[in-house]
């Protein structure tokens, strides 16, 4: 019996995939085998020693600690893509509300709510106040092309807008997703000077923490709409303040305000509403379970963002052992050879390696033996080991 433990209400529509007669779910459960969140903050939880992996049904990770989880053997999955539609759909209505000044219409229209049949002319003198832009024809920028910002990219060229995208990282699946009529920046200075309107898609990380900021808006066209659904911290919120005043930027439009923003003139502040959508919150459960159960079962790893995704297929009736170790030389030779030692013979074997930590998918004829489990977890370079 597989216990999982959630820490955020998810979805029934993942969580149903989970067989009770096999599976025991609850938000209240010792020693869980595997934990399924959103946005619930990890970094000091004391992780128990049944504990296997980690999913997060969303795309971003920052709540969890990768860099501690990696040391004891916990495979972290997310859910890339599952909510790139509900992440595009709000921003491309960012683009709209940076370019027509709706929120400033409908506060000031709430505002003439007692002036009773002096309304309809009262808007029709006060609407010009509220003029704004259109986007056809307008240059945005994409920064970051994987699977929500190709998706912008690929609607915003819909749209009539004349896009640019920049990725220095970009996939060759990615690639692939976009269209050909979408211009490849050859620098991120490039194509800060040309855009009218920047939509920001890269994760937060050490590196691109502030990576918007006083000499970044220098670069940009006077006017220029920021569009943030990503994280908070890529943009320095002091230094948009001194960019909004000085007109260098005419609206931020952030997902992730804070209280030094609230109250900023161009700042259209949303509460963190990116990939809050039924369909979205849906289908990251539905990925994440599906990650779990594919792993608790068959040791396969999918969409993990601390070890190497590993798939071999589980053939019936031969045993399987996955292991997670250090990436150093001789590991491998020195499993095997206690496996040998035990008389134990390797139908097949999948090894791979991502940064410091190393996967191992090992079928072999029969049973682990105790003696034979003990060695392995005995051995300093071996990190966790699992029959299946």
């Amino acid at each position: 019996m597989y216990k999982i433990q959630t820490l955020n209400k998810i979805s029934p529509k993942g969580l149903d995939l989970f067989p009770r007669d096999n599976y025991e779910v609850a938000s209240e459960i010792s020693n869980p085998d595997a934990i399924i969140l959103r946005s619930f903050n990890i970094h000091d939880m004391k992780f128990p020693k049944s504990l296997k992996a980690i999913a997060r049904a969303g795309a971003g990770t920052n709540n969890i600690p990768i860099d501690r989880c990696s040391k004891e053997g916990i495979v972290v999955f997310n859910t890339p893509g599952a909510n790139a539609n509900a992440v595009k759909e709000i921003v491309l209505a960012g683009l709209l509300l940076s370019s027509r000044d709706i929120v400033g219409g409908i506060n000031w229209t709430q505002s003439i709510s007692d002036k009773g049949d002096e309304v309809p002319s009262l808007v029709e003198k006060a609407k010009s106040q509220f003029a704004g832009c259109e986007i056809k024809g307008k240059k945005l920028g994409v920064v970051g092309l994987g699977a929500i910002g190709a998706m912008v990219a690929n609607d915003a060229v819909k749209l009539g807008m004349k896009v640019i995208g920049y990725d220095p990282y970009i996939s060759v699946e990615a690639a692939w997703r976009l269209s050909s009529e979408i211009k490849k920046a050859t620098g991120l200075e490039t194509l800060l000077s040309e855009v009218d309107y920047l939509s920001i898609h890269v994760p937060l990380m050490d590196k691109t923490k502030n990576m918007f900021n006083e000499e970044k808006f220098a670069m940009m066209k006077d006017g220029i709409k920021i569009i943030n659904f990503s994280r908070g911290g890529l943009v320095n919120n002091d230094d948009i303040k001194k960019a909004l005043i000085s007109g260098k930027v005419s609206t931020y439009v952030s997902d992730f305000p804070d209280a030094s923003l609230l109250g900023v003139k161009g700042v259209i502040p949303i509460p963190h509403l990116g990939a809050s959508t039924k369909e979205s919150e849906e289908n990251c459960a539905i990925m994440a379970a599906n990650e779990i159960k594919e792993f608790l079962e068959s040791g396969n790893i999918t969409n993990s963002v601390n070890f190497p995704n590993t798939n071999l297929p589980l053939k019936k009736g031969i045993k399987r052992v996955v292991i997670t170790n250090k990436n150093i030389p001789n590991v491998i030779g020195e499993i095997t050879s206690i496996l040998a030692k035990n008389s134990i013979n390797i139908i097949d074997m999948l090894n791979k390696s991502r940064g410091d930590f190393a996967y191992n998918i090992i079928d072999i004829d029969q049973e682990l033996p105790p003696n034979a489990l003990k060695e392995l977890r005995d051995n300093s370079k071996i990190i966790s080991i699992r029959a299946i």
